[in-house]
């Protein structure tokens, strides 16, 4: 299979009755319109959730929450409330009714065009309509630094933490100088 993927929490339901659930079955899918997707086994309680409110939050695992999103993976929100019992924070999202988990550093605020039977999972393709990200990501010019994030990767079964910077998009073919900037 391809390795390594982003171990993310969906949270999913009402900020009354929420359930949050790990996948690594994601990605992005288009750009304009920005479109990304979640695979998910239609027996798990997530899966009716998403099904009926045609929604989801995408949270970003840092290493700080890889034990939450471990247990979220594991155990089914049909016996634990979840977000209570890994301390973490729903907060209300700007475009869905779906809560946004507080403590990760980016939220991406999803709405269901299309679901997918595709045997052990449907894929629910969806409309990015918001993504939220913590300002210390930011820097002063409103650049983005992800490497901030503490980001984690799932890798045949196992939590790593991502490392060292290799490149930068398109550094193959900048001329040397260009490079050493």
């Amino acid at each position: 299979m391809l390795y390594p993927l982003p171990p993310v929490m969906v949270s999913c339901g009402t900020m009354e009755k929420s359930n949050i659930i790990t996948v690594a079955w994601t990605g992005t899918v288009n750009s304009e319109p920005p479109m990304t997707y979640v695979s998910v086994r239609p027996e798990r309680h997530s899966y009716a959730m998403i099904k009926e409110r045609g929604e989801f939050v995408i949270n970003l695992t840092t290493e700080r929450l890889v034990r939450a999103a471990d247990l979220c993976g594991v155990r089914s929100g049909r016996d634990l409330q979840k977000f209570r019992f890994c301390r973490l924070t729903p907060a209300p999202a700007s475009a869905v009714s779906a809560p946004l988990i507080a403590e990760s550093p980016v939220n991406i605020e999803c709405r269901v065009e299309q679901r997918l039977a595709l045997g052990s999972h449907d894929m629910f393709l969806a409309k990015v309509l918001a993504v939220d990200v913590d300002e210390a990501l930011l820097d002063a010019k409103g650049v983005l630094h992800m490497e901030r994030a503490g980001l984690a990767a799932y890798v045949h079964g196992r939590y790593r933490a991502l490392g060292r910077e290799l490149g930068k998009f398109g550094f193959s073919v900048q001329k040397k100088q260009e490079a050493k900037r």
